[in-house]
């Protein structure tokens, strides 16, 4: 068995540590104060070195330690992934990008000619993260009131008519959301293969959606025993349609020699805690981010306890934006956590630190090589060195 491992691209700016969560010193998310980088203010005037070469550098670096890809998340406030893709393809060799879209804000003929163009430009690296959005604030942005269940709705038709038209064919569609008269891509980029698809939602909508489309479901972190349980609804869900789905989960790494070192990593964030901006960012219908918020105590007494079982720690979201759930512990202990998510049925991870560049470099030389390189996927297992004992 063979796992992916993917790494996250920080497309929002980044900061130089947990010691500094809602600092962003890498981009231009908190303007070009003194000690920014990418880009910095030199002799009074900006440096020229902007942000795409930063995530440039943090492509390569994951690449170069041994990651399959990387995921370029979509908000408001990064840039489009798709462009992003485009211009860090060149870049890198076989380093596959996950992009994140929602399917909403854009007609699946069109999207299916860009990803055809993608995939002929970069020799089929092109990987789909299908975002159904989370209600609320964030949704409202896009200009998208389209009620929770109704958007997997749209997000089911969009992939049919992604698929009807991607092998050149002419192919007609009379929809709810979408309508096409024989809508076909050129034979120049027709046949292309298929992006895999990773598909996140916890609801029963999203549950039906991913049962047909899905090649992975992704969840975000949870306790191991809730895991298993979603992971067991989601089979089922997609067995009743004689379909096998596979599974990946985004995961926070804090991983450092010692479990001592990665708590005290931990705690000096902890003087950051915002309760109140980690309650602003869960406002919307996403069922996923009610069952985090369920896990999280009203009263909190001290950092460790949000540590729901060994090494897993549900308090990332309170000292930075994101996903509550990640692992903390020394990189033994933070691998035998991701081999027991891969006994648990596991198939890929999408894992992240930051900062994004030098946690790519650390996780991919000190963590990964202890999951045993037979279960890498091939081209990650050859650029992951042994360690060093």
């Amino acid at each position: 068995m063979t796992i992916d491992i993917y790494w996250r691209i920080g497309m929002e700016g980044d900061h130089a540590s947990l010691r500094t969560p809602r600092r962003y010193n890498r981009g231009h998310a908190n303007g070009y104060a003194p000690g920014n980088i990418a880009p910095a203010i030199r002799a009074g005037a900006l440096d020229g070195y902007g942000y795409i070469d930063h995530m440039a550098a943090v492509a390569k670096a994951s690449e170069s330690a041994g990651f399959l890809g990387g995921l370029l998340p979509s908000f408001p406030v990064t840039d489009d992934p798709w462009a992003v893709a485009a211009a860090l393809a060149g870049e890198t060799t076989t380093y596959r990008f996950m992009v994140a879209f929602q399917p909403g804000f854009l007609h699946p003929v069109q999207a299916a000619r860009m990803s055809a163009s993608l995939q002929r430009a970069t020799g089929g690296r092109l990987v789909y993260n299908i975002i159904s959005g989370g209600g609320g604030p964030a949704q409202l942005w896009w200009g998208d009131k389209v009620a929770h269940d109704d958007r997997y709705a749209r997000t089911s038709e969009f992939l049919d008519v992604l698929r009807g038209v991607w092998d050149g064919e002419p192919y007609d569609h009379e929809g709810r959301f979408f309508r096409t008269e024989g809508a076909a891509l050129a034979p120049g980029i027709a046949g292309q293969p298929f992006p895999e698809v990773y598909f996140s939602g916890s609801s029963a909508a999203a549950v039906h959606a991913a049962g047909r489309h899905a090649d992975y479901y992704l969840s975000w972190l949870e306790p191991f025993a809730d895991l298993r349980a979603k992971f067991d609804g989601v089979r089922a869900n997609a067995g009743s349609i004689g379909r096998t789905p596979k599974f990946a989960v985004r995961i926070d790494v804090v991983a450092r020699h010692t479990e001592e070192a990665a708590w005290a990593e931990i705690e000096k964030g902890w003087a950051f805690v915002d309760r109140g901006a980690a309650e602003r960012a869960a406002k919307g219908d996403s069922v996923g981010a009610a069952r985090i918020q369920g896990w999280v105590p009203e009263t909190i007494t001290g950092y460790r306890d949000l540590e729901v079982q060994p090494n897993v720690w549900c308090g990332f979201s309170l000292i930075r934006g994101g996903p509550a759930f990640g692992l903390v512990g020394s990189y033994e202990q933070v691998a035998q956590r991701l081999d027991e998510l891969i006994d648990l049925g596991v198939d890929a991870f999408i894992l992240a630190g930051n900062p994004h560049l030098e946690e790519a470099y650390r996780v991919g030389e000190e963590v990964l090589p202890l999951l045993g390189r037979s279960r890498l996927t091939a081209s990650a297992a050859a650029a992951s060195p042994s360690p060093a004992r």
